[in-house]
Parts: structure tokens; sequence; C-alpha cells
């Protein structure tokens, strides 16, 4: 991998010295309602010199006291889910096997899947924790069942019961509501209060995906997402959230999904987007800082 020179704003450092190194994943192509998420890494790359390196938040500075590389983006076949995923996969478990952690930037929440599967062959005990206006857990959308509206049910084809958690869910189906009530999956309608316990549960071993779908942010804040739904959280609520996980859980692969900055002309949802980003990259633990 060479260093991009159209990086998300310090991440430059080198590929052998970074403990994180971002990817993206341009990719939309089971988009269901509004497509252009393919569009959201680049444009958070670009944007983000808007915002600054540092913290005021966290008292730190991506420049600093972070060390992360970015990878750029992944060239991904429009059309065959199967062969995008396959190379996501490949290249979240090329950063795995050196002993960093992936960031995946989306392109469609189906993105997670590819991500996933490379984490869960690597650790097996692996656990997903899940903030999404959506619950994703449907079989099949349309007969198909590679799509962004079942990414979490093949997340859970892959783990088994009781290994994701989700908060901030607020729409889906009764099908998918059941699921939930079944036990197959730990979620919490509409809010996170729940998640002190979560964490609780999950241990600070256990390894953890995270992913983070940002149409879980209300769409009055983000509203360039594919799919908004009303009554969602509110930035700096989903920041604490993360600021929450990062230090007390083993996060080992992680991504943001779903910006779809084309539906956004004011550029509000990339500024958002790219502070988040920010502010999840500096709440991961650093040998840096210790």
């Amino acid at each position: 991998m060479k260093p991009q020179t159209n990086q998300f704003l310090a991440c430059d450092k080198p590929f052998e010295e970074a403990e994180i190194v971002l990817f993206g994943a341009p990719y939309d192509s089971t988009t269901s309602f509004r497509p252009g998420t393919r569009f959201g890494p680049s444009a958070m790359r670009a944007e983000s010199f808007g915002i600054e390196t540092y913290s005021m938040l966290q008292d730190r500075d991506l420049a600093e006291d972070a060390c992360v590389f970015d990878a750029g983006d992944l060239e991904l076949p429009f059309g065959a889910p199967d062969r995008a995923l396959d190379r996501i996969e490949s290249r979240a478990a090329e950063i795995l096997d050196a002993g960093k952690i992936p960031f995946l930037l989306g392109g469609e929440h189906l993105v997670t899947l590819g991500s996933v599967r490379a984490a869960a062959k690597r650790h097996a005990d692996l656990r997903i924790v899940h903030f999404d206006a959506h619950a994703d857990l449907r079989e099949d959308y349309l007969g198909v069942k590679l799509s962004h509206a079942c990414v979490m049910r093949r997340c859970h084809d892959i783990l088994g019961d009781g290994r994701i958690f989700q908060f901030g869910i607020r729409s889906g189906t009764r099908e998918e509501r059941r699921f939930m009530e079944e036990g197959h999956v730990v979620t919490e309608l509409f809010s996170d209060t729940t998640l002190p316990a979560a964490i609780e549960k999950i241990g600070k071993e256990t390894p953890v995906y995270l992913t983070v779908d940002l149409d879980v942010v209300d769409p009055s804040e983000l509203p360039g997402t594919g799919t908004p739904e009303a009554g969602g959280f509110r930035y700096d609520q989903l920041v604490a959230d993360i600021r929450l996980i990062c230090p007390k859980l083993n996060v080992v692969a992680l991504d943001n999904v779903e910006l779809n900055p084309g539906l956004d002309p004011s550029g509000r949802s990339t500024a958002l987007a790219c502070k988040l980003l920010r502010e999840t990259l500096l709440s991961l633990p650093s040998q840096k800082r210790n």
C-alpha cells in the first residue's frame, strides 16, 4: 500500500508505523432508496480540511496523538456484491494480519459484511456493537440476501445468537422485531440507555467490531444519508457513546457508513461525519499515549 496525497486530515503516517488504517469502500449497488453513498469516503477526505486536527473535547490531536494511515479507496465492481465483499475482506485481512486496526469508510452498510468476515476469521469470539436507525435484520430484500437491508442478518449467520448489540434502532419490519424478541440479537430500540450494561457484559478482553450507520443521527442534523429516519440521536449523544466504547472495549475493527454527500448541498452532513471520524480515531487507545 502506498500513501495517499488526498488523505483524511493528518492520517498520513507510514503504513508500517500506523496503529489504525483507514480505507474506503465506495459501493452502493444494493441501495434501495437514494443512491450516492459511494461518494462518501472521497467527500470526507476532501472536506476534512474544514475542521481542525485538534479535538477540544479530548485535548488530543490527530497529528500528534494518533498514528493513522489512510490507504485510500478500494476499486470495487458495481453490480457484483459478492466480489466487492471479497475485496473488502481481503483489505481488512491484510490490515489485521499486520497487527493494525482496520477502519472502513462506506459506502452503503453492506460493505460492513466484508470487514466483519475478516475480523471473525481472526477472532472466534467476536462481538458487534451496532448503531443504526434500521435493524438490517431481514433474511432477504426482494429475494436478495446480500443487501444493505440484510447486513446484520448476514453477520448473525457468522456470529450466532447474542453477539450483536444494537442501539438507536427505530425502523424495521415485524419479522425483524420478532427476530430481536426471540433473543437472536440484543437490541435497544430508539435509545442507548443500556449501553453501559452491554459494555460490562461484553467485557474488556472480548474482541469487538464497531459499526456506525450515520443515519442513527437525526436527519435534522445529518440529512445527507440515503434512508433518513426521524427521531434519531444527537451528534453529541453519539460521540459520548463512542468515547464510552472505545476505551472500555477491545475494538479490533470498525466502520462509519451511509454518508450520502450529494443529498446535502449545505455540507453539514459531511462536516458532521468528518468530526465524528476525528473523535472516534482519537478515542481509540493508542500506544503513543502510554
